[in-house]
């Protein structure tokens, strides 16, 4: 693999990590219940899951879930499941609107490990994220010439600008987070959170 077909993989995966996905709004819910912390807790938890990912489709194990159709089916539809649980969340939240209450009840529950493991689940169980590797990483590799190196070295990159991208959106809402906590806003992020969850678990569901 050449420099040049490097650089190409690096700028297209720098404009794919900043659409707006599963991942970013599981961020962005965190981080408004838990500021930049709670927020890095999820992003760790993503960041793993990724790196797992990544690993699995450069050493072929990918391609082994992509075509078991139970199991790629079971990991669809748990993923959709927890996609549409944390959507309901964020909804409640903005239909109560009581978030002094809410705050101290989610502070008590949400523990650094519940911020991670939804960050990880989220990502995990999320077989798009596993179809994009095996599906984008083979166009920038030579067949018979190219070793797992240079497909990890893929992976871990497409993993690196998921993680610049999250803590960029954490800085931005460490930034106006007095804006952000607003009651107004704050209903409206929930809401919106909320919706592109569900919306996210929906489309995930109904894929064939």
């Amino acid at each position: 693999m050449t420099w040049s077909t490097y650089a190409a993989f690096a700028g297209m995966m720098a404009f794919l990590a900043m659409m707006p996905g599963p991942d970013t709004m599981v961020v962005l819910k965190n981080a408004l219940t838990g500021g930049a912390r709670g927020g890095g807790w999820a992003c760790a938890g993503i960041s793993v899951a990724n790196v797992l990912q990544g690993t699995a489709a450069a050493l072929g194990l990918g391609a082994v879930i992509t075509r078991s159709q139970p199991v790629f089916e079971t990991v669809k539809w748990l993923g959709a499941a927890y996609l549409v649980f944390l959507g309901v969340q964020a909804l409640r939240g903005a239909w109560h609107g009581e978030y002094e209450v809410l705050d101290d009840v989610r502070k008590a529950r949400a523990t650094p490990g519940r911020r991670f493991r939804e960050g990880f689940l989220s990502n995990i169980t999320n077989p798009k994220v596993i179809v994009l590797y095996l599906s984008v990483l083979p166009q920038f590799l030579t067949p018979g010439v190219t070793d797992q190196g240079d497909a990890l070295l893929l992976a871990y990159t497409v993993a690196a600008f998921g993680l610049v991208w999250q803590v960029l959106l954490l800085f931005f809402v460490h930034r106006v987070r007095g804006w952000l906590q607003r009651r107004r806003v704050r209903r409206t992020m929930d809401g919106a959170t909320g919706v592109a969850l569900v919306g996210f678990g929906a489309a995930l569901a109904l894929e064939g």
